[in-house]
């Protein structure tokens, strides 16, 4: 059962138990996933405490959340195609997740997969939401379907189709998205690779110029590692369930890895350089960036990073890149222009084998304009093999025409494991940037498969002087394994 209370006037009322089953080895290679509703009402799926709020924002194309509930998270690599991070044919967080964080109610729902064979893999997932009339958002019906063949010698080809279709009172007449995508990779002898993969979308209104594609090509040798890759997104690619993070773009990356080992008295020295480019449609350079470093290891385990990094940006459009969460008048303007950069970057670690360890990484440099200094401390501590911890903050010091500003972002974890299956984590975390302070608390006794009890309690609030709602969650979820033959 999960309890929700929401202050600023939303009136408190339980949501009941969302149940839910799992069933594996449905002709052995197969796993069957489900969730359903009880008689009596629904539960919200949340997302993660503070959502976009949660991070400290200083770019202007779209923020990529991993996901974090477990029904999703099961099996999720299968489903997975498309460059992760930058653009997702699939995004579960598409589901029961509002574009702004808030939760959406899921009616239910189920998920099959597993193995044909012994080289075919499968995946079906279908969900159904419940409208979010707050924001004026119809009931959807959610359908992936997953197909992937494996090959000698690191090759593969699949496919992907993922489907939304607005249900309901609320849905319009043609509101639905369609993504068609392929994907595979080619092992070439020992040592080289070519992957890929090309998709297009389909949303009535928009029409052409909606593909993705990239090709990436890598040489792998013990000592050396060279890469290339070139990928496209055009400006109407519309997967609405799945992630991009900027379209109308065109993007080039090449890549040069070299390893020493026992060398100079070091463990190892991994000098490396690196370019990556973006181009509108319209060859507009939007951004890029050289990197070239190189990674100092101990034999102690210890290691420092020394780089260097020339950047571009450029931008169109003016972006608001600061807004005071006690005074939203109170902004900085990024406007548009050609920003050329210089930067210097230092970090390092000591051994993370120890119980007590120590990192930081320190960038100075160019940025928008202005300058920026970031710098990010953290310790990190293990007593045996049940308690650990990590203490992080990252400061940010921007100095930019429009204005200044620092952001700050501390976050505390803390996990005890009294046996291998049963374990407490926790994580408090506060960002200037929102005014924001969340808290995570999550006990789990676990079964096979991840399955088991889970009970979660979820806290996002806003400092004094800061308009932000209270939202507190308490989540209990239990799922058991079972073979379906027997």
């Amino acid at each position: 059962m999960s309890f929700r209370n929401a202050s600023k006037g939303t009136r408190a009322r339980p949501d009941p138990l969302l149940a839910s089953w799992k069933a594996a080895s449905v002709c052995r290679p197969r796993a069957l996933s489900g969730t359903r509703s009880s008689p009596s009402g629904r539960r919200r799926l949340q997302s993660t405490p503070g959502s976009r709020a949660a991070f400290p924002d200083l770019d202007r194309f779209n923020l990529f959340f991993p996901e974090k509930r477990p029904f999703f998270l099961e099996n999720a690599g299968l489903f997975s195609a498309g460059n992760p991070d930058q653009t997702e044919l699939f995004f579960s967080r598409r589901i029961g997740i509002s574009d702004d964080g808030a939760p959406i109610s899921i009616f239910g729902g189920g998920r099959l997969s597993g193995k044909i064979g012994s080289y075919t893999h499968v995946g079906l997932l279908l969900m159904q939401t419940e409208a979010f009339e707050k924001e004026g958002t119809p009931s959807n019906n959610f359908a992936v379907a997953r197909v992937s063949r494996e090959f000698p010698n690191r090759s593969s080809i699949g496919g992907i189709f993922t489907n939304r279709q607005a249900t309901g009172s609320l849905a319009g007449e043609q509101d639905r998205n369609r993504t068609f995508g392929l994907d595979g990779a080619w092992g070439i002898g020992e040592h080289a690779n070519i992957t890929g993969f090309f998709a297009k979308s389909s949303t009535p209104g928009l029409g052409g110029d909606d593909h993705a594609l990239r090709v990436s090509a890598e040489y792998n040798l013990p000592a050396w590692r060279l890469s290339g890759h070139y990928g496209e997104v055009a400006a109407n690619f519309n997967p609405e369930v799945g992630f991009v993070r900027r379209s109308d773009v065109r993007e080039i990356g090449l890549g040069i890895f070299f390893r020493l080992r026992h060398f100079w008295g070091f463990q190892e020295l991994r000098p490396h350089t690196n370019y990556q480019g973006f181009r509108n449609f319209d060859g507009f350079h939007e951004s890029g960036r050289w990197h070239s470093d190189n990674h100092w290891e101990f034999r102690g385990g210890h290691e420092i990073h020394t780089g260097v990094n020339l950047t571009r940006e450029g931008l169109l459009e003016p972006f608001t890149i600061w807004e005071n969460p006690k005074d939203p008048t109170d902004v900085v303007v990024v406007e548009p222009g050609t920003y050329d950069h210089a930067g210097l970057s230092l970090s390092g670690f000591t051994n993370r084998g120890a119980p007590l360890s120590f990192g930081f990484r320190l960038t100075s440099g160019g940025f928008f304009g202005g300058d920026r200094v970031r710098l990010a401390p953290c310790v990190r501590w293990r007593l045996g093999e049940r308690f650990n911890g990590e203490l992080q903050v990252a400061r940010n010091d921007i100095d930019l025409p429009g204005g200044d500003f620092i952001t700050n972002l501390t976050r505390l974890r803390v996990s005890y494991s009294s046996t291998p299956r049963i374990g407490l984590q926790s994580l408090v975390q506060y960002n200037n940037r929102s005014g924001t302070w969340s808290s995570k608390v999550r006990f789990s006794r676990l079964q096979a498969a991840k399955t088991g009890l889970f009970i979660v309690y979820n806290d996002t609030r806003g400092e004094s002087g800061v308009d932000f709602p209270t939202d507190r969650a308490l989540i209990i979820k239990f799922s058991r394994l079972f073979d379906l033959l027997r």
